[in-house]
């Protein structure tokens, strides 16, 4: 939603007496310009916790004593003042827990719902939304620019300092690298990139990426993840692995394979099999196609109050669109959305919270690609499975002999190369059928660990099957739920990853 279109949907909701209007933004500045563009009243009142009681737009005290709100909204209430006046709240996350708060804003909403009195304008960068206020309050969030708005931003602040003016293309290359982002975020870099180097340059750009990793790190959301990880560490999963370079290659070259008709690739959700290079996948995938790994936590979505979880939700889509080109991974998704359609505030939650990723998923023409991993196939919910969520669904199954040789020498590769003469591979792939990647990772580690407090001077056969001896397989630690879940496989027929 543009700047234009905020102030137009405020002004309908304000002309049809919508009691309050919850503004979920840090940018104060610019909520301040709107209301005063938007309302046509000069009686505009504030509150905020570091002045109390204030004239909104001088931003004098209006008491000689510091009001909190608990006594700001007494005072409006008692007096007369509300038949005319916008009153404006500030910092109201602290406060709209409390009883006493809850009560009078319930009131006072109340009375305006009734038409006695005006909007009442909740601002804070926190959505808390209890229960009592939940049908009074209409919650409008604060977009980030879209790409003409950008531009104008930029070119204002050309203006401003009298930089020398960027070419269309470069203007273009600019707007595009600050998607996501708020005004405040694009005039902080401008600022700085012109402290440094007194015009706007390829240094702006790394500006740029990593002011959009700082903004990820503030979020407490999503995770950036440090990717060591390649492809030549994963054994096998070919199928996969083709699938994803052919991915790799429309994702390099957007703007041609568009012009070309290819459609923008969405993502991939790779189900199966646990310990058997999912995780793996997700992170060399990232490094293939060159660009950052995010990793969304489901669990820090969920928030306390009313409307906080969605807003959490529609908070981490942002800030992937803001980092985009990237990849993001969503790991075990069948427990990110588990509830769905169940009974209970929880079970609804879940349902919203995952009705808004579908719907994203759907709709998002942001370069992110999705790669979302899940163990249990089970509790997977069937809508995320239909045609079109994702460009394509593959299996992973326990690895083949080829790939176990393969998951073998990587291992041995990565910790004594120089003992692969010792090691007959073959032997140690005929005993370890049935076994996940992780399973053959854990025996490497500990064979190579007991030959250490051994005090030999190699790595043997002998020292790896010693323990393939004494390990249980995953496909024998969880068989039931394995057989389980190739019924359902067998079902929905996924293409093979191996």
């Amino acid at each position: 939603m543009t700047i234009q279109n905020l102030k137009n949907q405020i002004q309908l909701y304000m002309d049809a007496q919508y009691p309050m209007i919850y503004l979920n933004t840090f940018e104060e500045t610019k909520v301040d310009e709107i209301i005063s563009k938007t309302v046509q009243t000069e009686n505009i009142l504030e509150w905020n916790a570091s002045n109390g009681f204030i004239d909104f737009k001088t931003k004098v005290s209006l008491f000689q004593n510091y009001l909190g709100l608990e006594e700001t909204l007494i005072s409006f209430l008692r007096s007369n003042e509300g038949e005319q006046t916008v009153l404006v709240l500030k910092d109201v996350h602290h406060f709209i827990n409390e009883p006493k708060i809850i009560s009078m804003l319930k009131e006072l909403a109340t009375r305006i719902y009734n038409g006695s009195g005006n909007t009442v304008f909740l601002v804070s960068p926190v959505l808390k939304i209890p229960v009592e206020l939940e049908k009074y309050i209409s919650v409008f969030e604060l977009e980030a620019l879209e790409t003409a708005e950008i531009k104008e931003t930029i070119e204002k602040f050309i203006e401003t300092y009298e930089i020398e003016p960027l070419e269309e293309d470069k203007l273009d290359v600019f707007s595009n690298a600050f998607k996501g982002l708020t005004e405040f975020e694009i005039i902080n870099i401008l600022s700085l990139a012109y402290s440094l180097e007194g015009q706007l340059n390829r240094r702006t750009l790394s500006l740029i990426i990593d002011e959009k990793f700082q903004v990820v790190k503030k979020s407490g959301i999503i995770e950036m993840v440090q990717l060591k990880e390649e492809f030549s560490d994963i054994g096998g999963l070919s199928n996969l692995k083709n699938w994803l370079e052919k991915k790799a290659t429309i994702f390099q070259n957007i703007k041609k394979a568009q012009e070309y008709g290819v459609d923008l690739p969405k993502g991939v959700l790779i189900v199966g099999m646990p310990g058997c290079g999912k995780s793996l996948t997700a992170k060399a995938a990232a490094q293939l196609f060159n660009v950052p790994l995010l990793r969304l936590d489901m669990g820090r979505l969920l928030g306390q109050y009313v409307g906080e979880s969605e807003a959490n939700m529609r908070k981490a889509i942002k800030l992937t669109e803001a980092i985009s080109p990237c990849v993001l991974w969503i790991d075990e998704v069948e427990k990110a959305f588990a509830g769905i359609n169940g009974l209970g505030g929880g079970g609804e939650v879940s349902t919203r919270l995952f009705g808004n990723f579908l719907t994203w998923m759907q709709e998002k023409t942001s370069p992110t690609f999705v790669i979302a991993t899940a163990n249990d196939i089970i509790n997977l919910p069937p809508e995320l499975l239909r045609k079109g969520r994702f460009d394509e669904i593959f299996f992973v199954d326990f690895p083949n002999e080829k790939e176990r040789e393969t998951i073998f020498q990587i291992h041995l590769k990565r910790r004594r190369q120089q003992d692969l003469h010792n090691i007959n591979i073959q032997t140690l792939v005929s005993k370890t059928k049935g076994y996940s990647g992780a399973d053959i990772e854990g025996v490497v580690i500990e064979g190579i660990e007991n030959a250490f407090c051994n005090k030999a001077s190699s790595v043997k056969t002998q020292d790896l099957e010693e323990v393939i001896k004494k390990t249980r397989s995953l496909s024998e630690v969880l068989k039931d739920r394995i057989d389980a879940m190739n019924q359902k496989l067998k079902h929905y027929n996924f293409k093979s990853a191996n």
